[in-house]
């Protein structure tokens, strides 16, 4: 390789490879929803996956109550949605949305884009998740 070639993945690479992700990605997500979209997690003895942390120890973890949160954003009920877990919806759903739009985006345009939080971002998110998970396990 000489000097002037560019090292690691062209732009036609990542741009490829980016389609290919979120075609993946998109096809896992729309059966996901399909299944969802006709089972109530609200309503036991469905086939769900259930939460490691909570059948561990009875507690519900930071994420608990997510898939039934997208069971009722599917299905138009905000209300409810936003009981089975304010966090998520409110800061956890547009953080995902900002950084896979920025993957998308660069990679769309032949960059490759690595999502990173420096020490104090991960010590916001870590306390912010610490503090629901506790708060919602003293509530009730």
């Amino acid at each position: 390789m000489s000097p002037l070639e560019p090292a690691g993945p062209t732009g036609a690479s990542i741009r490829t490879r980016t389609v290919r992700r979120a075609s993946i990605a998109l096809g896992i997500g729309a059966a996901a929803a399909v299944y969802l979209w006709h089972t109530d997690p609200h309503r036991p003895g469905q086939l769900l996956i259930p939460c490691p942390f909570k059948w561990a120890t009875g507690l519900l973890c930071p994420v608990c109550g997510g898939t039934r949160m997208a069971y009722d954003l599917m299905h138009g009920d905000v209300v409810t949605a936003f009981h089975d877990n304010a966090v998520l919806l409110t800061l956890g759903i547009p953080a995902a949305a900002y950084f896979l739009a920025r993957w998308l985006v660069a990679g769309l345009r032949g960059r490759a884009y690595r999502p990173g939080l420096t020490a104090r971002g991960n010590a916001v998110v870590l306390g912010i998740a610490a503090v629901w998970m506790v708060g919602r396990n003293l509530v009730g």
